[in-house]
């Protein structure tokens, strides 16, 4: 075989063999090492032959068949200086072949960080959005739904958490069009909107993994622009479960319409709450432990042996207050005509931050 000949059986160009015989007859002859113009040489190669897609396995194949190949005859020749030439020769090329990888993984994954980014924050042409999504198994002519897991921590992509998730889903449902990843310390799971059972999944995986976290999960919504929508109702999601203190450790943005709705309006929001529990400000301590009474009178189902239970009181204590509340307000708790007005204002006092933040 000529030097630069491709090598029979491993199916690899002769181009990224270029000039192998040669150097390895050389050093063979006089027994010295690789000179650094030669190994620049086959670094240069390597770095070819990755790009080219070429298997390493198959590259190195090649380069130990041309050594026997053309294995110097004379017996002047020192076996050790051919051997220790093919071994510089061939960690030379693949310290190239894997500087093009890692330099081909950091330029994939920044395209894939540009990317996720553009999709959740709309930033790009849509028809653009769409081409480049294909590239990363997203099909956004299809709806998609958004589920993101918040934790005590952050998490970036790569970390041990994302990655544990990231391998259960692909164990159980395989590619399926399935994004995952992370964005601003939460893990991030884009799915076909079609695929609910996909987004439970990983909401029960994610919040196993988050240790006491909560996960949200969007609405499935149309179009290139419909996993920005559905992303930003699952952290509104997030965020209205702070502030209303839920429970639930998996959260669906429809179950939570009505909370948007109730301060659409926040001008006519803030008016009601000032009206209707600004005369509590009166009371010794001041408004806040009166209103986290209503809140857990109500979220006890008005039941005011559970609601003294959840705020370590006597039933005697909790009365009290209720009472003190009606006399305050001129609105009494336990009647169902003032009731609704009474809780309306206690979910617009915790989304508002009132009092804390006054109006």
């Amino acid at each position: 075989m000529a030097d630069g000949a491709g090598v029979e059986g491993y199916g690899v160009p002769g181009e990224y063999l270029d000039g192998y015989a040669r150097m390895l007859a050389a050093a063979a002859a006089t027994g010295r090492r690789l000179n650094r113009d030669e190994l620049d040489s086959r670094r240069v190669l390597g770095e070819r032959a990755a790009e080219a897609g070429l298997g390493l396995r198959a590259l190195v194949g090649a380069h130990l068949a041309a050594a026997r190949e053309h294995w110097p005859a004379a017996r002047t020749v020192s076996t050790d200086s051919a051997l220790a030439a093919v071994e510089q020769a061939v960690d030379a090329f693949a310290e190239g072949y894997e500087r093009a990888q890692r330099l081909a993984v950091r330029q994939e994954e920044a395209a894939r960080r540009e990317f996720i980014d553009d999709l959740l924050h709309g930033r790009s042409d849509l028809g653009l959005l769409a081409e480049r999504a294909e590239r990363f198994g997203l099909r956004l002519s299809y709806e998609h739904a958004v589920a993101v897991a918040q934790g005590a921590s952050g998490y970036e992509e790569g970390d041990a958490v994302p990655r544990e998730v990231e391998r259960a889903l692909i164990g159980r449902f395989g590619d399926r069009s399935i994004l995952l990843t992370t964005k601003d310390g939460r893990m991030v799971c884009i799915a076909p909107g079609d695929q609910g059972e996909v987004l439970a999944f990983f909401a029960k995986h994610a919040y196993a993994a988050v240790q006491g976290g909560r996960v949200a999960i969007g609405r499935s919504q149309p179009g290139p622009g419909g996993v920005v929508q559905s992303y930003e109702e699952a952290l509104n999601a997030l965020d209205l479960a702070e502030r209303l203190e839920l429970d639930e450790p998996v959260l669906h943005a429809a179950d939570l319409l009505v909370y948007p709705v109730l301060t659409r309006d926040r001008q006519a929001m803030a008016d009601l709450v000032v009206h209707t529990l600004g005369p509590l400000r009166q009371a010794r301590g001041g408004a806040q432990p009166l209103i986290d009474t209503l809140a857990a009178f109500f979220d006890a189902g008005c039941v005011a042996a559970e609601a003294a239970r959840r705020l370590s009181l006597s039933v005697r204590a909790l009365t009290y207050r209720l009472e003190r509340i009606h006399k305050l307000t001129g609105a009494n708790p336990a009647d169902p005509v003032h009731r609704y007005t009474l809780q309306t204002a206690v979910i617009g006092a915790r989304l508002l931050d009132w009092p804390d933040q006054p109006f």
